[in-house]
């Protein structure tokens, strides 16, 4: 299973999307890591070459609005269509239905376990037959 853990805009804060990336590696998950400021198109552009399975976004500014949805539409535009995409991060209660409707599989709140990440990740990527 190989998971992108991706920064996208400008938010320059990434020691979570690290230490998310470090649990995952020790739960026996390849990661890649995105690197900040990233725009959605290069994010997508990175989980079509790195084939992964997961995108796992994380944002701090309050972006995720915006954001989120872009990475979701361009990578089903990609054909990417059973790729999860989780986030993780600020995200106001009012704003997660919205974002799940929109095709995020799961929103991580601040305080959420990176075992329960890492648990939900493993249980909802689909298996590649």
């Amino acid at each position: 299973m190989r998971v992108l853990i991706a920064k996208p805009g400008l938010d320059g804060h990434d020691r979570g999307a690290k230490v998310v990336a470090h649990a995952l590696r020790d739960a026996g998950v390849e990661v890649v890591y995105s690197g900040l400021k990233r725009t959605p198109e290069e994010i997508v552009q990175e989980a079509i070459q790195e084939d992964v399975d997961a995108v796992g976004v994380s944002i701090l500014s309050g972006a995720h609005n915006t954001l989120c949805p872009r990475i979701v539409s361009l990578l089903r535009e990609q054909g990417m269509t059973d790729t999860l995409v989780v986030l993780g991060g600020i995200v106001p209660q009012e704003d997660i239905a919205k974002l799940k409707e929109q095709g995020v599989a799961e929103i991580f709140l601040p305080g959420t376990s990176t075992q329960d990440i890492a648990e939900f990740i493993r249980a909802n990527v689909k298996s590649r037959d």
